[in-house]
C-alpha cells in the first residue's frame, strides 16, 4: 500500500509554481465534446481525476494526444456512444459534467449516479432540473440518468443554490440551443469564468459568467481553439498555509491573486505577512499565530476546499477559533485524523471548536479526502516523530506533484510502500 511519510521539517524557504486548476480543468475536459474540431490545451495538471476523464473521453470517441507533461490534443469527430459507465463515473463525481455537452451534440445521455469524495449528498437534482427546462426528458433507470431530446430550447432557469456543477452542466447544455438562456442565481467562482471562456473561444457566446446571472445565446456550431486553464487557487491556498505552519517563507508562483483573497484576508488575521506582487504572493511567518473564526460561503466567500488546511492551521494559532461549514454536511471527517496527531477539535452541528496552540505527533492517519489529506500533510509537516498517511490516491486526485513540491523547498516527506 503506497503511503506518504513525513517528519517534522523546519521552516519550508523558495518558490513553489502552482499547477492548473483542477476544478478548471475538468468541466473543460468535458467541454472538448461540444466540437468535433480538435481542442488544444495547456497547463494541465497531473492528477488522477484528470486521468480518469481522459478514459470517459475515449469513451466517448475522443482521440488524445499528449504535446508535452502539461498540454494535450483532444479531438471529438464522432461521438461514438452516449452511455458514461459506472466504473469511471463512480470513480469521480466531476464525470457526471459530460452530460451537458452530450445532450449538445447528440441529443442524447445515459449517465450512471456520480460518486467521488464522500463530504456530503451534493444532490444532482439541480442539474436534472435545469436539463428539463431546456426541454429535455429526464428518466431515472437501474442505477443510470437517461436524457433525451428532440431539441434543446433555451430558457430562463433559477438555481435554488448556486452550484458550481449545476452551473457548469446546464452552460455547456445551453451553449448549442436554441435561442436565449438566462441562469440565475448561477455560481460565480473563477472556474466558471473559465469555463465559459473556453467555449467562447470555440465561438460561443456567453455573457455574465462570475456573476449571478449568466446569459447564453445558442450558436449553432462550435470551433477548434487552443487555451491555458487558469491556475489553481486551492493549491495556492494550501502552500500559503505551509509556510505559516513551519514558520517559514514561501513565494507562491503562477496564480491570480484576485482569485484567493478571502484567502489571504484570514491568513492576515492568523498573523502572516503577505506581500502581492503580478501572479505570485510571498507568505511569511511573523511568529505566533492567532486563532480566528471562519464561515464557509458560496465564492467570494471562504472556500470550503480550504476548510481542512484552515483547521490544521488554526490547531497551532493561538485562542480558540470556530469554524462553521455551510456547504457540505459531512465535511469533517479529517476532525478523527487531526485528533490521533494530538489535536483539540470539539465538533457541535456544522461547527468545529479549534483550541490552539498544541503540540501535534506522528501518528498513522488516513486521507478520508481529497482536501483532509492536505489538512494531514501540513499536520505532519509539523508534528514530532514521524506520520504516515494512507489512502494517498485522495490526494493524488487534486494536487500534482504536491510531494515532490514541498521536497524542493525543504519539507522530510516521500512516498513510502507498506
Amino acid at each position: 500500500m503506497e503511503t506518504i511519510k513525513i517528519k517534522k521539517s523546519g521552516p519550508l524557504h523558495g518558490s513553489i509554481r502552482v499547477s492548473g486548476a483542477k476544478n478548471a480543468i475538468l468541466p473543460i475536459l468535458a467541454a472538448t465534446l461540444l466540437t468535433e474540431d480538435e481542442c488544444i490545451i495547456h497547463e494541465i495538471p497531473q492528477l488522477e481525476d484528470v486521468f480518469v476523464m481522459y478514459e470517459l473521453l475515449e469513451n466517448f470517441g475522443a482521440k488524445i494526444e499528449k504535446i508535452d507533461e502539461n498540454s494535450v490534443k483532444i479531438q471529438t469527430k464522432k461521438i461514438v456512444s452516449c452511455t458514461a459507465p459506472y466504473d469511471l463515473i463512480t470513480k469521480m463525481r466531476a464525470s457526471f459534467l459530460v452530460m451537458g455537452s452530450l445532450l449538445s451534440r447528440t441529443k442524447n445521455a445515459m449517465i450512471s449516479m456520480p460518486g467521488g469524495c464522500a463530504i456530503g449528498s451534493r444532490p444532482i437534482d439541480l442539474h436534472l432540473k435545469g436539463f428539463s427546462s431546456l426541454n429535455v426528458n429526464i428518466k431515472s433507470n437501474n442505477g443510470f440518468i437517461e436524457a433525451s431530446t428532440e431539441e434543446l430550447k433555451g430558457n430562463t432557469i433559477y438555481l435554488d443554490f448556486p452550484s458550481v456543477g449545476a452551473t457548469e452542466n446546464i452552460m455547456m447544455a445551453a451553449c448549442l440551443a436554441d435561442g436565449i438562456t438566462i441562469l440565475e442565481n448561477s455560481a460565480e467562482e473563477p472556474e466558471i469564468v473559465d469555463l465559459a471562456n473556453f467555449i467562447n473561444s470555440m465561438g460561443g457566446k456567453i455573457e455574465g459568467a462570475g456573476t449571478g446571472t449568466i446569459i447564453i445565446t445558442g450558436v449553432k456550431k462550435l470551433h477548434a481553439t487552443e487555451y491555458t486553464v487558469i491556475p489553481d487557487r486551492i493549491e495556492a491556498g494550501t502552500y500559503m498555509i505551509a509556510a505559516l505552519v513551519t514558520g517559514g517563507k514561501l513565494s507562491i508562483e503562477n496564480l491570480n491573486v484576485n482569485h484567493v483573497q478571502s484567502v489571504i484576508a484570514k491568513l492576515k488575521e492568523v498573523g502572516a505577512d503577505i506581500t502581492e506582487k503580478g501572479n505570485s504572493i510571498t507568505v511569511t511567518s511573523k511568529g505566533q499565530l492567532k486563532a480566528c473564526d471562519i464561515k464557509t460561503l458560496p465564492y467570494p466567500g471562504f472556500p470550503t476546499d480550504m476548510q481542512a488546511q484552515f483547521m490544521t492551521l488554526l490547531s497551532m494559532s493561538e485562542g480558540v477559533s470556530i469554524i462553521n461549514e455551510t456547504i457540505f454536511e459531512n465535511r469533517f471527517m479529517h476532525v478523527n485524523e487531526l485528533r490521533r496527531l494530538g489535536a483539540k477539535i470539539k465538533i457541535e452541528a456544522n461547527s468545529a471548536i479549534i483550541d490552539g496552540p498544541i503540540t501535534l505527533s506522528g501518528a498513522h492517519v488516513k486521507a478520508t479526502d481529497l482536501r483532509a489529506g492536505a489538512s494531514l500533510i501540513l499536520a505532519g509537516l509539523v508534528s514530532e516523530g514521524e506520520t504516515i498517511i494512507s489512502d494517498v490516491y485522495h490526494i493524488k486526485r487534486g494536487y500534482s506533484n504536491i510531494v515532490e513540491k514541498l521536497k524542493k523547498v525543504g519539507a522530510n516527506i516521500g512516498y513510502f510502500n507498506i
